[in-house]
């Protein structure tokens, strides 16, 4: 059977169910992921697009274009940011928009740009 996680924006109009494997869990601090998610570091988790459902109300998140190769996704209601949609048959959700997001398969394993962080700032992603 496979795996499947939930979960959704603040307001409830996105919600996803995705299946399968959790690949690449993984924090982030380049200047992007911190503008786009407003933290000194975000956290990521991908699936295959093709295991990933938009399954509330509000249906597929909405985009901004933020590189040659990915969009951000977010809800247009509430203004969540969900994750990047990439043009890979790739979609990266953030973990904090999991209904349990303190399941193992979910825990980063690495952090990039790691340079671009603050020096205080501490993160703990070894396994």
């Amino acid at each position: 059977m496979a795996r499947e996680y939930n979960g959704g924006c603040l307001c409830g109009n996105i919600r996803f169910v995705a299946t399968g494997e959790a690949r690449n869990p993984h924090t982030c601090s380049c200047k992007m992921c911190q503008r786009h998610s407003g933290s000194l570091t975000q956290v990521w988790v991908e699936f295959d697009k093709k295991d990933v459902n938009w399954v509330g109300p509000g249906g597929i998140p909405k985009t901004w274009r933020s590189s040659d190769y990915s969009s951000r996704s977010f809800c247009d209601v509430c203004g969540s940011t969900l994750g990047a949609i990439d043009d890979d048959p790739v979609i990266a959700l953030v973990l904090g928009t999991f209904d349990s997001p303190n399941r193992v398969a979910l825990r980063p394993t690495s952090h990039s740009y790691v340079s671009k962080k603050p020096k205080w700032w501490h993160v703990n992603a070894e396994v």
